[in-house]
């Protein structure tokens, strides 16, 4: 015989389940919530995969870098005086050449015809000016005796007519002759101080006549030198004792006056020509130290000059050695410059990473677990100061003893963590 359950059992047994069914629906929603806030799973990388570094405190050497060639200090360049044609090398480039050592033969006839026209015109004027000095001369001498003639008739005359006023004072002689001799005695010293002052006019106006034709033989000379200068340039020689680097002409070939011929260097005496770029070159200055690679030593050298301009984005520094260059050494040699800026001292640093430039702002993956065994990584900001070739200042972000993923990490830029294995 069934027994009927008391109203209360029923009533209890129905709300269980509905609290059950609520609890039920609560717990669904605060599960789906939850996994709603939780963020994905941070994708994984291998260890090996990227290149860290670390933070220090110490002293920082800025330093800039640049490739660059050797060569010489001494360099002359050989243009043509003349123009003509190439007729003949006879020295090439590597050989040790001296002041008149014969590089090239050059062959103009015009040239060669204006040097004779010149020396005969020199000859000519030479000629013409003997003539004329031993025309004027004897006109001069013939002025001369004229003067030494009627000085000896004045002289003559002058005593005549002393002695005719002596004899005219003693009644000897008539005062009329005596008158006549004064007037002829006067006469001549008129006519000998005229010619005085005749003699005196040709000697200026045959110092002025040998003067001009001197004039004109000076100008045929220095023509005359002009065309043999040019002639002899013809014959191209070094002008320096060195090494002859450069030969860019051809046999048959027509050249200008002014078109560079040959090009000799002094042999030892080399030096760097740096090509730093433009954004690093600002601070470099005339004086600062620098070290040269060789490919077969370093060499120890200094700041000697600074271009004023940039082409190409770089700037030309040219760099002395201090020091002794290694064997090997030679012109338009690759060499790897680096030129020490400054020393900062206790400073916060890191090696440079792949995307860090001076005085910015950039994200940086930081390292967490042990140094052998990397956890993860946590992207920060860090913001960098001064910058040299391998290090980088850190201005915040950072801490000693931080480590941070320095290799290019642009594959993960939408990422803020990253799992290591």
């Amino acid at each position: 015989m069934d027994v009927a359950r008391p109203a209360s059992v029923v009533r209890r047994k129905k709300i269980r389940r509905w609290l059950f069914a609520v609890g039920t629906l609560v717990l669904v929603v605060l599960v789906t919530v939850g996994l709603g806030q939780l963020k994905p799973a941070a994708p994984t990388i291998e260890s090996g995969s990227f290149w860290p570094g670390q933070v220090r405190r110490g002293s920082m050497v800025r330093q800039v870098r640049g490739p660059g060639t050797l060569v010489p200090e001494v360099i002359r360049w050989i243009p043509a005086t003349t123009a003509g044609t190439v007729e003949r090398i006879r020295t090439l480039p590597g050989t040790t050449v001296q002041e008149d050592t014969v590089i090239l033969e050059l062959s103009d006839q015009e040239v060669q015809r204006e040097a004779l026209d010149a020396e005969y015109q020199l000859r000519e004027a030479e000629a013409d000016l003997a003539s004329v000095n031993v025309r004027l001369r004897n006109e001069l001498l013939q002025q001369q005796s004229e003067v030494a003639d009627i000085q000896a008739q004045y002289q003559s005359a002058r005593i005549t007519a002393e002695a005719n006023e002596e004899l005219s004072k003693e009644g000897l002689q008539s005062a009329v002759t005596t008158k006549i001799s004064r007037v002829e005695a006067d006469e001549l010293a008129n006519r000998l101080r005229i010619e005085q002052e005749r003699l005196k006019t040709r000697g200026e106006s045959t110092e002025a006549q040998l003067n001009a034709e001197r004039a004109r033989v000076a100008q045929r000379r220095a023509l005359y030198d002009l065309r043999r200068r040019q002639a002899e340039a013809l014959h191209v020689r070094a002008g320096i004792a060195g090494v002859l680097q450069l030969v860019p002409v051809e046999v048959g070939q027509r050249v200008t006056v002014g078109a560079n011929l040959a090009r000799v260097a002094v042999p030892g005496r080399l030096k760097a020509e740096l090509r730093i770029p433009e954004t690093q070159a600002r601070d470099v200055e005339i004086g600062l130290n620098a070290v040269v690679d060789t490919r077969n030593g370093e060499v120890a050298g200094r700041v000697i000059r600074v271009d004023p301009a940039a082409q190409n984005g770089t700037v030309l520094v040219d760099v002395g050695f201090t020091g002794p260059l290694p064997r090997g050494a030679r012109p338009d040699l690759s060499v790897d410059g680096t030129i020490e800026l400054e020393r900062l001292a206790n400073v916060l640093y890191v090696e440079r990473p792949a995307f860090g430039q001076e005085n910015s702002t950039v994200s940086l993956f930081k390292l967490s677990g042990p140094p052998t065994a990397f956890e993860g990584a946590e992207r920060v900001q860090v913001t960098f100061g001064r910058s040299s070739v391998n290090t980088i200042e850190v201005k915040s972000g950072l801490r000693e003893g931080d480590r941070v993923i320095l290799s290019d990490m642009s594959a993960w830029d939408g990422q803020d963590r990253l799992r290591i294995r």
